[in-house]
């Protein structure tokens, strides 16, 4: 399994929220920053987007996609500067729907809801908003597409496809921009480093094997201290902290999603005892693995009131 595929099927949508809109103008609509990663693709017409300046809003044409991280409401309209209303209150003034009149704009807008905290490592690396264009011949472009036909008519099944089909359009998005930016996340360049593509995709893998450095720089075809050396240099961390922290974050996932106890959890991360995976855990976390656990269930019922 490659590495981006890995983190995206460990933080892949559920329950996506997506809506097809058409709108004549003038219209605003105002979205939360509570989304952690909002999407938004114009299949008809213009948009503008900003987020908190208005002189930085920029233009959203047909054939683009555009993601905007969350933390801070974002505006979507038909010019800079509009009166901009949230959505319960945009939705209530909509016309009947019906098909787009010559001065339309018809777009898509869809919240990616992750799951588990896998998602830091892939959005923190995004800018706040960032635009991507697709040729005629982009898979982006046929994605796109597909989203669009499946939002016309509510048909069986429709809740699966949209999951699916936001999962494949954060691939090819992120993808494009991280094969060209400088802010990509480090173990996105080793994946494609020829010398810790394949000790990655073993730690990813088998992540309960008790890996050692001279197991691993064995995988790389490297010295142990070459192999050392040039992990260090790419991914900013001794092999053995990457493995850890990679069990860690494995082992929050299982702690949120399912009802493994303590052993169960600790098999799967690689630790020979409960006692082992609780200590470990602690260290890295400055709690137990249990209080942990009970912590996160709070934080989520909070969220569920709110």
């Amino acid at each position: 399994m490659d590495l981006l595929y890995d983190h995206l099927m460990r933080a892949r949508a559920t329950g996506a929220v997506f809506a097809r809109t058409v709108v004549t103008p003038p219209w605003g609509l105002l979205l939360g920053g509570s989304v952690e990663l909002a999407v938004h693709l114009v299949i008809r017409g213009r948009a503008w987007l900003w987020r908190e300046d208005v002189r930085e809003a920029i233009e959203l044409i047909p054939g683009e996609i555009t993601l905007v991280r969350g933390g801070v409401p974002h505006h979507l309209a038909h010019e800079p500067g509009a009166v901009c209303m949230d959505p319960d209150y945009f939705r209530r003034r909509l016309p009947p729907a019906g098909s787009p009149d010559h001065g339309s704009t018809v777009f898509l807008c869809g919240a990616y809801r992750f799951a588990g905290d896998v998602a830091g490592g892939v959005v923190d690396a995004l800018p706040p908003v960032l635009t991507l264009s697709s040729a005629a011949d982009d898979p982006l472009r046929e994605v796109i597409s597909l989203l669009s036909r499946e939002l016309t008519v509510a048909e069986a099944g429709q809740q699966t496809v949209l999951d699916r089909l936001l999962d494949v359009l954060l691939v090819l998005a992120l993808r494009t921009d991280f094969r060209h930016s400088p802010n990509a996340p480090r173990w996105y360049r080793a994946a494609a480093d020829p010398r810790l593509r394949d000790v990655l995709q073993a730690m990813h893998d088998d992540p309960s094997r008790p890996w050692t450095v001279d197991e691993l720089a064995t995988v790389a075809g490297l010295s142990r201290a070459a192999f050392a050396r040039t992990f260090g240099e790419v991914l900013g961390q001794p092999p053995l902290q990457y493995l850890t922290d990679h069990r860690m974050s494995l082992a929050r996932d299982l702690l949120r999603t399912n009802d493994l106890g303590l052993s169960g959890v600790a098999t799967r991360v690689g630790y020979g005892s409960p006692y082992s995976f609780v200590a470990a855990f602690r260290r890295h976390h400055g709690l137990p693995p249990i209080a942990w656990r009970r912590q996160h269930e709070t934080e989520q019922r909070v969220l569920s009131a709110d």
